[in-house]
Formats: C-alpha cells, sequence, structure tokens
C-alpha cells in the first residue's frame, strides 16, 4: 500500500489519466454522442478544481496519497472532496498522512474484495482544526476489526461515528490545530 512515487511515474501515470479522458471525449464525439462529451469535460474541470484545492491545503503528504491512491489496486475506490473554509497549513501533515494510510489499510482488509467499494472524503477546513467525513459504501466482511480500530482511536482526534453496517460506515474526524497554533 505505502508506494514511494518519484516524479517519472507521477507523470506517466498522470499522462495516462489525461490519454484516457481524451480518448473519452473523443470516442463520444465520433458517436455524435455531443452532450455526453461535454459531461465528460465538465467532470474533468470539477477534478481539476478538487485536485487545486487539495494542492492549495498545504498538506503535501496527505495530498499525495489521495492524489495517487486510484493509481495502485485496492479493495476500494477513493473520492474526495475539500469544502471551502479556512487554510489548513497549521495541521500536522505527517500525523494526518499516516493516521490516514492506516484507516486505508484496516478497511482494504475489513471489506470484500472484488466488489464495489467505494469510500468518499470530505476535507473541511475549519477556525479550531479541519474536520474530515469518511462515508464507505459497499461491504465489510471483518465488522470486529473496524471496531477494534474505533476502540483505539487516538485521544488526539476528535471521532463522532454517525453509521456503521456491514455495508456502510459514516463518520467525521477532527483533527485540531497544535496547542501553540490556535491563536488566529
Amino acid at each position: 500500500m505505502e508506494k514511494d512515487w518519484d516524479i517519472i511515474e507521477v507523470l506517466r501515470h498522470a499522462r495516462h489519466d489525461w490519454l484516457n479522458k481524451i480518448q473519452l471525449i473523443k470516442g463520444n464525439l465520433a458517436l455524435n454522442k455531443v452532450d455526453r462529451a461535454k459531461e465528460i469535460i465538465d467532470e474533468i474541470v470539477v477534478e481539476a478544481q478538487q485536485e487545486a484545492k487539495l494542492s492549495n491545503l498545504h498538506l503535501p503528504e496527505f495530498a499525495s496519497l489521495l492524489f495517487t491512491y486510484n493509481w495502485e489496486n485496492h479493495m476500494f475506490q477513493l473520492e474526495y472532496d475539500v469544502l471551502e473554509g479556512y487554510k489548513c497549513d497549521r495541521l500536522d501533515d505527517s500525523r494526518l498522512a499516516e493516521w490516514t494510510k492506516s484507516f486505508f489499510s484496516l478497511l482494504n482488509r475489513a471489506i470484500q474484495p472484488f466488489n464495489d467499494n467505494h469510500l468518499s472524503v470530505s476535507i473541511e477546513p475549519q477556525k479550531q482544526g479541519v474536520r474530515f467525513f469518511f462515508d464507505f459504501s459497499g461491504i465489510i466482511i471483518h465488522k470486529k476489526d473496524v471496531e477494534s480500530f474505533f476502540e483505539d482511536f487516538p485521544s488526539d482526534l476528535v471521532l463522532s461515528l454517525q453509521s456503521f453496517t456491514t455495508q456502510e460506515l459514516s463518520f467525521d474526524v477532527l483533527m485540531r490545530y497544535g496547542e501553540e497554533n490556535t491563536e488566529e
């Protein structure tokens, strides 16, 4: 799960993604499906806007994890959405990236392989820290492992569990800014 991407690999994957998108547009235009081609372009614009917002959070390790996650083979597909809010450059980027990797790793082990598994992460910078909303849909086959993960939850993170079944997991985590950085 933990690959150290070099610049050539990143460029190779980015180029591959762009070529796929261009081919989708060309294919739809060739079939005279202009409306579908426009939809694909709109999707690309939204995706690029989200990538820009994620880049502007000043969390390079966390952003790199989200940018490259779907480039590897995992048991779930990842989507993310960055909501408008405060800058969060006072957050501990390494700590956030490590915690997120550990959650992703747990989820990969806990869900049914080759199923339609999706995880959506919404990121909302706030005055006191950053709130992360995690919404999973799919099939969780090792529910006890997930329960243990939440029982051993780090005390410096504020957890709010909304829903947890074998087909859905929804929770949010508030990661506060360091004590020395709380003044505005």
